[in-house]
């Protein structure tokens, strides 16, 4: 992957690639006060979960989200504003987006001294219950319909213990306008300030193709974009970066690279 940061206007580099995968379309886990996620489908599709053997796919994302960490908590050399909401897009559809924001949260939940709640904000096509195995339910959309409804009504426990999910919920034709409401303001507003040790990590639809990634930009402490390498055209990326430009820190992560044995241990990964 390639985690490029730019935070004040400075640009930092490392260079690493995480695999990505097909997802299976059928298939959920049983629901109860604990929400059952279908970890052993997660894994087999080459994700992350918590008490498995080290791989090379959880040290890469251990490296990927110490910077975000220290940017969410303010313990870097500037100050961030609710720095601990991450978004992870992409240009384009199929760049892994999902995968990585799964992948992301799932290794923040390994953290001693942090919870992270999921968020599945690609209400058009949602992918986190297709990876996850969840069935489908009232979620973000649902909140922001419904005054009556709270976060807590609807936010699901996993059997990862510091791990929660709010799905996409019910479709809307005005999602981009419940996105852009004052009720979603005030539900982010509450999230990053209610729960000082929670990292809210959010899967935006694509950039390039809904206007509701463009509103959630505005919104965000930290964006994370995902580009698939050697197939997203370079002026996709560029344009891309312009409906985001009011982040001020963007990170890359620089997906399906090829497999190359000789590009010792960040090199070992595959499309």
């Amino acid at each position: 992957m390639s985690i490029i940061e730019k935070a004040a206007g400075r640009i930092e580099m490392n260079d690493q690639t995480v695999p990505t995968h097909k997802i299976p379309v059928h298939g959920t886990a049983p629901q109860s006060s604990q929400t059952m996620l279908d970890l052993t489908r997660f894994r087999q599709l080459g994700g992350i979960t918590p008490n498995e053997e080290k791989t090379q796919i959880a040290e890469a994302f251990r490296m990927i989200k110490r910077p975000l960490i220290t940017n969410a908590f303010n313990q870097g050399a500037g100050f961030i504003k609710n720095g601990n909401l991450i978004m992870v897009t992409s240009a384009l559809a199929g760049e892994g987006k999902s995968f990585c924001a799964i992948n992301l949260a799932m290794s923040i939940a390994m953290e001693m001294d942090h919870t992270v709640l999921l968020v599945d904000a690609d209400v058009a096509r949602p992918s986190i219950p297709k990876y996850l195995g969840l069935k489908a339910q009232r979620g973000l959309l649902d909140i922001l319909l419904d005054d009556k409804l709270e976060l807590s009504d609807v936010m699901l426990r996993t059997n990862v213990e510091k791990l929660s999910v709010l799905t996409a919920g019910s479709k809307s034709r005005n999602a981009t306008e419940l996105l852009a409401s004052q009720n979603m303001s005030k539900l982010l507003e509450d999230i990053a300030q209610r729960y000082r040790d929670r990292i809210v990590i959010f899967d935006s639809p694509p950039l390039l193709l809904t206007t509701e990634s463009h509103v959630l930009a505005t919104q965000m402490g930290q964006i994370v974009m995902v580009v698939e390498a050697e197939t997203t055209p370079r002026n996709t990326v560029m344009e891309a970066l312009r409906q985001i430009e009011s982040c001020d820190v963007i990170n890359f992560i620089f997906n399906k690279s090829r497999y190359d044995s000789s590009a010792g241990y960040y090199g070992n990964y595959y499309s």
